[in-house]
C-alpha cells in the first residue's frame, strides 16, 4: 500500500516567533511539509502563485492586510487550498466572515503544540477522504467526511491552568499599555501572585508575551511580562 503524500502547508504569521513555532509544530506532525513560512499578505498570494500549497495557516493580524483579504484572493482566483485560521482575533464578525469564506479550521492563540497537532490531524483525515472520492453517494457519507474536520475540544493546557483564565491573562496584557509584574497581573485577575506568575510564563513559553528584568534599586530585580505586538 503507497503512502500518502504530504499535504503542503503554508505558514502566515509576522511574529518571527510565533512564525518560527508554527512552522517547527508543523512540521512535527506526520503527513506535512511547510513549503514557506511568511509574514505579509503580499508575500502570502506571491507563494500561493509561485508554488503548490494544500493548505495555509494563517494569522489574521498581519501588516499590510488583513488576513481574510488572502482567503478572498484565493477564493477569488480559484486557488483549492484550505485555510486553517490561527489567531487571536476573537472578534465575531471576524470568526463569522471567515466561516462564511470557508475557513476549515479556526485555532485561538494562545496554544500549545497539542491543540494544533489534533486539528491538523483532522484537516489530513478530511483531506485524505476527499482526495480518494469523486463523487458521495448518500447523505451519510458527506456526514461522515465532514465529521472528520471535528475535533473532541479538549484543552491541551499544562495541568492546573484553564481555558478561561489563559484568555483573561492574555487579554490583561495585551490591553496593558506598559509591562506587568506577576504582583500586578494578579491584582487585575484577582487571583495569587504565583498563579499570575504560571500563566504569564505560559506565555511567554507560547511565544506570545516576553519577560524582562526591572532593576529598581537594591535587591532582586523585579520580572516583568508583556505582550508581544
Amino acid at each position: 500500500m503507497s503512502e500518502e503524500p504530504s499535504l503542503r502547508v503554508l505558514v502566515v504569521e509576522d511574529d518571527p516567533v510565533a512564525a518560527e513555532a508554527h512552522t517547527a509544530y508543523v512540521q512535527r506532525v506526520p503527513g506535512f511539509t511547510v513549503v514557506a513560512t511568511v509574514g505579509t499578505c503580499r508575500a502570502a498570494i506571491r507563494a500561493l502563485h509561485e508554488q503548490a500549497v494544500d493548505v495555509v495557516l494563517l494569522d489574521m493580524y498581519l501588516p499590510d492586510r488583513h488576513g481574510l483579504d488572502i482567503v478572498r484572493a484565493l477564493r477569488a482566483a480559484g486557488h483549492p487550498a484550505d485555510v486553517i485560521a490561527v489567531t487571536s482575533a476573537r472578534d465575531l464578525e471576524i470568526v463569522r466572515s471567515a466561516v462564511s469564506l470557508g475557513v476549515v479550521q479556526y485555532v485561538l492563540k494562545p496554544f500549545v503544540f497539542q491543540t494544533l497537532r489534533e486539528r491538523l490531524e483532522a484537516y489530513r483525515s478530511y483531506a485524505h477522504r476527499v482526495g480518494a472520492a469523486d463523487a458521495v453517494n448518500s447523505q451519510s457519507e458527506i456526514d461522515q467526511m465532514l465529521g472528520t474536520l471535528r475535533t473532541t475540544g479538549r484543552a491541551h493546557l499544562p495541568k492546573g491552568l484553564s481555558e478561561e483564565l489563559l484568555a483573561r491573562a492574555s487579554r490583561v496584557l495585551r490591553e496593558s499599555g506598559e509591562p506587568l509584574s506577576a504582583r500586578d497581573l494578579a491584582h487585575r485577575l484577582e487571583v495569587s501572585r504565583v498563579t499570575a506568575r504560571r500563566y504569564a510564563e505560559h506565555l511567554c513559553e507560547t511565544g506570545l508575551a516576553e519577560r524582562r528584568s526591572r532593576y529598581a534599586g537594591a535587591g532582586r530585580p523585579e520580572v516583568e511580562y508583556r505582550w508581544r505586538h
